[in-house]
């Protein structure tokens, strides 16, 4: 007899060993969320994953190069601001996501749906046409009728699955009374059953299972073709949310407390320390410290930070801690007004006609008018309602757009194929029918047009020695033109002098002694040198003579080749930065770019791309920044770096994967194209309908005819669409 099972016993021999208080007691594990917008290869996610991984609390991180996501799990006191200097350190931008908001955007099955819907109407389709092969080699009577039912059989189940797509797409449209393509696809999908199950009932000769399920694959065919060129479009203004700050350090009577942003209030005070982001928009209480604003506003510098200093949310806290007393939160910062802005900028443009459904609108009315017209007249000459009926099906068969639909994904995917290899990447399905309507083209500048990093052009001119002392400091500070510097130095072979007490100052640089006498690298005014017009970190050692690192921002590869390009091709080209007015007018001259504006907020850019298109341009907008996302969105189509944050990249119609930016002016004349291709094969979808039609009016298309018609016609415009390669 079998034993009895004790049900107080544990389930794994490893539970066993552990006693029942340990395990109840264990902490659950965090999970956290990084946004890294400058990964870009798999030496980077191998990288950021040892460098996570060997950080003390961390029990495992992954890193998705697609997303551009870093996902860790972690002992529960562990924070996201922990983990950041640490990838700061090895090289990579880093910014801590709101999981909460990116739950809804990572469920996305759309592209596992029509697969699974493709291989059951291709499965389905093959299996119902070697029935209909026997039956057209003579198969008769009782046979026939038989094969029939079996197809019967297996298409009614495999078209309510496959065809759903097409029915919901139809639908949608009908109940706001318009037609687009798929409403003559799903009547002749609906018909061709309703007829061929007739046919079938009253043992006819010919059904058009084997058609309809042919049908259902060549569209589903050219639909998984369309979702395959373009990345899962996730919103931009969730992704936009997901940066916000999801907590916030609370002073309440001198006390700290960690509290969730939705908690907080007008007036609290907020301390934010150094690497963290403002999580509202305020004002400085106390504190001296810089400002990275270059992801809101494009500066290409940190801003000084100091009591009465306005900051709105999103921005970087640099090098001292601030105290900051909060005069907007949650859906009133700045950083959730750019998200509403975005958003806004989203809905405008769905409301873009595609080719296909331009093409539809004309098309769909005429196929209805045709098939009744010949219901009718066959009616009216046989008195016949079945051989009427099976005319009309005939017809709406025959003249189902399977071309047409294939157009536009064909020719996608063949431009689309040819523009990766040249670095590109289109995210959505009409971005090369707009982009060859651009005659407009609006370039950010950090980080787009330049690399958006400092570069020092002097290091030859300033004495070794100093220049030693300028790299012992530079070491020991966060600052931008520090870190420059920094680089330079090391990879000119320069060691650092042995400068001890050093410190940085909040907000002015960073100070130590050398050889007894206190040494200095930073701001102009607290060295004691003139203002300089370039971009300059001052050295001074004591000698009352300070030294001058200078630095620009470097221009991206192909920056010049791309604006002079598109000039070439008579394009107007603009530069709207918000950065100031003197650095973007240098920038503009450079690369000979005459009309510029600079001091742009991100409202200003939106603004000026609506007043563009109010006059009839079409605007491609060309940026990398959170400043951008509104604009990117409201232009008539855009691109990203792939060093992008993540929520530009979103909001992008295109991404430009590479450093260089030459392919931007190829891929317009790809477009141009592209569009000249769907227009092709529209036409030759005319043709072959002006040709298929008189039979199946005349009662000369049998299934066998419908079948061979739709895929020579499937074929022809694939063909066509290649020659794009």
């Amino acid at each position: 007899m079998a034993a009895q099972l004790n049900p107080s016993l544990a389930a794994c021999p490893g539970c066993l060993a552990t006693p029942r208080e340990a395990v109840e007691d264990a902490p659950v594990a965090t999970r956290l969320a990084l946004s890294l917008p400058s990964i870009h290869c798999q030496a980077c996610i191998s990288t950021v994953e040892r460098g996570l991984n060997a950080v003390p609390g961390v029990t495992s991180a992954r890193v998705n190069l697609t997303l551009k996501r870093a996902m860790i799990e972690a002992t529960p006191d562990m924070r996201a601001t922990d983990l950041i200097p640490v990838l700061e350190g090895l090289g990579f931008e880093a910014y801590e996501l709101d999981l909460a908001v990116l739950s809804s955007t990572q469920n996305d099955k759309a592209g596992r749906d029509l697969l699974m819907r493709l291989a059951v109407a291709g499965f389905a389709s093959m299996n119902v046409m070697l029935l209909s092969v026997s039956i057209w080699a003579g198969a008769a009577d009782a046979t026939r009728d038989m094969f029939h039912w079996i197809s019967a059989v297996i298409t009614l189940p495999a078209i309510a699955f496959s065809a759903q797509p097409f029915f919901k797409s139809a639908w949608s449209a009908l109940r706001v009374r318009r037609l687009n393509m798929d409403v003559p696809i799903v009547l002749a999908l609906v018909l061709a059953l309703v007829t061929s199950l007739w046919e079938t009932s009253l043992s006819g000769e010919h059904a058009y299972f084997d058609a309809a399920l042919t049908l259902t694959f060549f569209l589903l065919a050219g639909r998984y073709l369309d979702y395959r060129t373009r990345a899962v479009a996730r919103s931009a203004a969730e992704e936009l949310a997901a940066l916000e700050v999801p907590r916030a350090i609370r002073l309440g009577d001198g006390v700290e407390s960690e509290v969730a942003v939705g908690e907080l209030a007008i007036g609290d005070l907020i301390l934010v320390r150094p690497g963290g982001r403002m999580p509202v928009d305020g004002t400085v209480v106390s504190g001296q410290s810089e400002l990275d604003r270059s992801l809101l506003t494009g500066e290409t510098l940190p801003v000084f930070a100091e009591p009465g200093l306005v900051i709105s949310a999103g921005e970087v806290n640099l090098t001292g801690p601030l105290t900051i007393r909060a005069s907007a939160v949650g859906k009133d910062t700045s950083l959730h007004r750019m998200a509403d802005l975005v958003a806004i900028a989203e809905s405008g443009r769905s409301r873009y006609t595609s080719l296909a459904d331009n093409a539809a609108k004309l098309y769909a009315p005429g196929v209805h008018i045709l098939s009744a017209f010949s219901f009718v007249g066959w009616y009216l000459y046989t008195w016949d309602l079945r051989t009427a009926l099976n005319i009309a099906a005939a017809v709406l068969i025959i003249t189902c757009p399977c071309a047409l639909g294939l157009a536009v994904p064909a020719v996608t995917t063949a431009a689309s194929g040819r523009l990766f290899r040249k670095g590109m990447l289109i995210k959505d399905a009409t971005a090369l029918e707009r982009l060859a309507q651009v005659d407009t083209v609006v370039f950010d500048k950090t980080g787009t047009l330049t690399a958006g990093t400092p570069q020092l052009i002097n290091l030859d001119d300033v004495p070794q020695a100093d220049l030693r002392i300028a790299l012992a400091l530079a070491e020991a500070s966060a600052h931008p033109l520090s870190r420059s510097l920094a680089q330079a130095a090391r990879e000119a072979g320069v060691a650092p002098a042995e400068v001890t007490d050093i410190h940085e100052v909040p907000g002015y640089g960073a100070e130590g002694q050398f050889r007894g006498a206190p040494v200095r690298l930073g701001r102009a005014a607290w060295v004691g040198a003139p203002p300089s017009i370039l971009t300059t970190a001052w050295l001074d050692t004591g000698d009352g003579n300070p030294k001058g690192f200078q630095f620009t921002d470097a221009l991206r590869p192909g920056a010049t080749e791309a604006v002079q390009a598109l000039l070439g091709a008579g394009k107007q080209v603009l530069l709207v930065s918000g950065d100031t007015r003197r650095v973007v007018e240098s920038l503009a001259s450079r690369l000979g770019i005459t009309n510029w504006v600079g001091e742009a907020l991100p409202e200003d850019k939106v603004a000026r791309i609506k007043a563009l298109s109010d006059q009839g341009h079409k605007v491609l907008m060309v940026g990398d920044g959170l400043n951008d996302t509104a604009a990117l969105v409201a232009a008539h189509v855009s691109i990203s770096p792939a060093s992008a944050l993540d929520a530009a990249r979103v909001a992008s119609d295109i991404v430009l994967l590479g450093q260089d930016l030459t392919p931007i002016a190829e891929a317009c004349d790809v477009a141009q194209r592209a569009t000249k291709r769907i227009r092709e094969n529209f036409r030759l979808a005319t043709l072959y309908n002006v040709i298929a039609v008189p039979l199946a009016v005349a009662g000369l298309a049998t299934p066998l005819i419908a079948a061979l018609a739709m895929s020579t016609s499937s074929i022809t415009v694939s063909l066509n669409a290649l020659r794009l390669r």
